[in-house]
């Protein structure tokens, strides 16, 4: 019998440490739109990844991770036009996406081809003058600092809420709770914690 492929495609994303990730969380909650938000705030890496490669993936995402956890910086707000998103500095976690970019050059779609910037998406989807609002309201709150990413996290994308494949710790740090046993067996959620 042959093993069922899930074509469903692969998101990457960067998971902060517990208190940034909180206090973004409380924003996106906030401020995005509740009929359209499904999911924690999060900083996309990748955003379309070929599920049918779901091993390979992993198999990369496990390589990346053998590493301290990479610093990050709040940096400050910008405009998405119809929303806002909070933007992070990160040359280690940059690095980290160049050379899985070089890796997956072959399977990224244009969107991931072109990302440069890191961000978290706190309103989307609203009015371009419901935007300016928020902007210049939160430009008064949110202050730069320094964070660090703790994980890879890698989902599935069914066209509604992503579906948690695995969560991948830096050196050093617990797997996030709730992502799943740490044995993996391939279409089931998996935790890789380093030590």
């Amino acid at each position: 019998m042959a093993a069922v492929v899930d074509e469903a495609p692969l998101i990457l994303s960067a998971v902060l440490d517990a208190p940034v990730q909180q206090r973004l969380n409380v924003l996106r909650r906030t401020h995005f739109p509740a009929e359209r938000n499904h999911l924690d705030a999060h900083v996309t890496l990748f955003h379309h990844l070929p599920g049918t490669e779901e091993d390979a993936v992993a198999a990369a995402v496990e390589e990346a991770v053998r590493r301290p956890p990479p610093a990050v910086d709040v940096t400050g707000l910008r405009s998405l036009g119809r929303g806002v998103a909070v933007v992070l500095a990160s040359p280690e976690l940059t690095t980290i996406r160049a050379d899985l970019a070089r890796m997956w050059a072959p399977w990224l779609i244009a969107q991931d081809r072109a990302k440069r910037d890191l961000h978290v998406t706190v309103q989307n989807k609203v009015s371009p003058q419901a935007a300016r609002v928020l902007l210049c309201e939160l430009n008064a709150s949110v202050v730069p600092e320094r964070t660090r990413a703790v994980a890879l996290a890698l989902w599935r994308y069914r066209g509604g809420p992503w579906e948690p494949v695995g969560s991948f710790a830096f050196a050093g740090e617990e797997a996030a709770p709730g992502s799943g046993s740490t044995s993996r067996t391939p279409g089931s959620p998996h935790t890789r914690s380093r030590s």
